[in-house]
């Protein structure tokens, strides 16, 4: 390139070609460059005609109302299923079921409207039902005859009584589906408590070793989860001690970590034959107050440190705080128990037209996953499916 003083710069002329171009294509403003080398810009015609609107900053902030409608995700059933941040399905249910002795027996509950107590033949079809619903396992609980019953519960021991005879029949029926057993002494025991009472004390060292040799024996029938529910300390790692030592490695524990001593498992106790033994008597020496949270967690801590796969609250809809920090905190499987007072109350206000059964349910159901329950014991777990499938 010549750069003599006085020469012409080599760009001046591709600038008056620019210059033209942009002439009949109604360019508004391009760059120039003089012949001194400089660049200015120059403007051209508009075409007014198609000029956009001039865009003002707001007024308001972006996300605020009118440019933020929340409901535009709300006004179709597919967006608020696109949108939807927890999801509530078969998958998520474990089905607590009640046996008891005898052949075609289905005995209501009267204080848990559509619950039954089965005999072990129709507690398989029921468990089939499940299956074929799409649920992954059910909760076994015994009805014990009172004639079995013993201050100390050793009928908990024995591999031929009624739990682990109705574990040995669903394993050989639905061998797909989870079994887990509850591991505590109250369907067997006179008394109604979870352990060995001496001199009107819940004892806890000497329940823990019988609760190992139930959990032992649930395991031999067939039982995939053992779950001890007594709220004795350190029975956890004791379990886990005694089921590693009997070749049972891959045998899961769910424990009852924060059980609490609530006024909502009347029902319940109706249904495993336990709250006339009971009478007028209570759990608060062992189970935990309801005025506490701290507690839970610390509950929580030592059941994992001790082995524990799973953890569970208890009950569930008056405790969501508690599944929601319990599953903050440790991020641990945590499993809630819509426990038989929950389950029946709905069930009351729905039978007398106070509110939508259905929809009472699915409402509650989805707290649990809200709060951060990953799995969900609940007595209308079957129903649930049914909802959910629209049928």
């Amino acid at each position: 390139m010549d750069c003599r003083a006085g020469s012409r710069h080599p760009l001046f002329d591709s600038v008056r070609a620019v210059r033209a171009f942009a002439a009949l294509t109604g360019e508004i403003a391009y760059g120039v460059i003089d012949p001194d080398g400089s660049m200015e810009e120059e403007s051209m015609p508009r075409d007014r005609g198609n000029e956009l609107p001039r865009y003002d900053a707001p007024s308001r902030p972006l996300w605020a109302y009118p440019r933020l409608r929340p409901r535009r995700n709300r006004q179709a059933g597919w967006t608020r299923a696109l949108v939807a941040e927890h999801r509530l399905g078969p998958e998520d249910f474990i089905w607590p079921l009640f046996v008891t002795d005898g052949e075609n027996v289905a005995a209501p509950v009267p204080s848990m409207p559509g619950v039954c107590r089965w005999s072990v033949e129709l507690l398989v079809e029921r468990v089939r039902e499940a299956r074929d619903a799409g649920i992954p396992a059910v909760a076994l609980f015994p009805y014990v005859d009172p004639a079995l019953k013993t201050p100390d519960g050793e009928h908990a021991l024995d591999p031929d009584n009624i739990i682990c005879r109705a574990i040995r029949a669903v394993k050989e029926g639905v061998p797909e589906i989870g079994v887990v057993c509850d591991v505590a002494l109250d369907p067997f025991t006179t008394h109604g408590q979870d352990g060995i009472v001496r001199g009107g004390r819940v004892l806890n060292d000497e329940t823990i070793h019988v609760l190992c040799e139930q959990a032992r024996v649930q395991v031999e029938a067939g039982c995939d989860v053992v779950a001890p529910s007594d709220m004795m300390d350190g029975r956890i790692g004791a379990v886990r001690d005694t089921l590693d030592a009997a070749g049972h490695e891959d045998a899961s524990i769910l424990a009852y970590s924060t059980k609490y001593a609530s006024a909502f498992y009347g029902p319940f106790r109706d249904a495993v034959g336990s709250a006339d033994a009971l009478g007028a008597a209570d759990k608060k020496t062992y189970q935990m107050d309801p005025a506490n949270t701290e507690e839970a967690l610390r509950e929580i801590a030592a059941d994992l440190s001790e082995g524990a796969d799973m953890v569970m609250v208890k009950p569930g809809l008056p405790y969501l705080d508690v599944i929601h920090r319990v599953k903050e905190r440790f991020g641990a499987p945590t499993v809630a128990y819509n426990v038989s007072g929950e389950y029946s109350m709905l069930k009351a206000a729905g039978e007398r037209g106070w509110l939508d059964y259905d929809l009472a349910l699915l409402e509650s159901l989805m707290a649990f996953k809200r709060a951060g329950a990953d799995a969900i014991l609940t007595y209308a777990a079957m129903e649930a499916c049914q909802l959910l499938a629209g049928e």
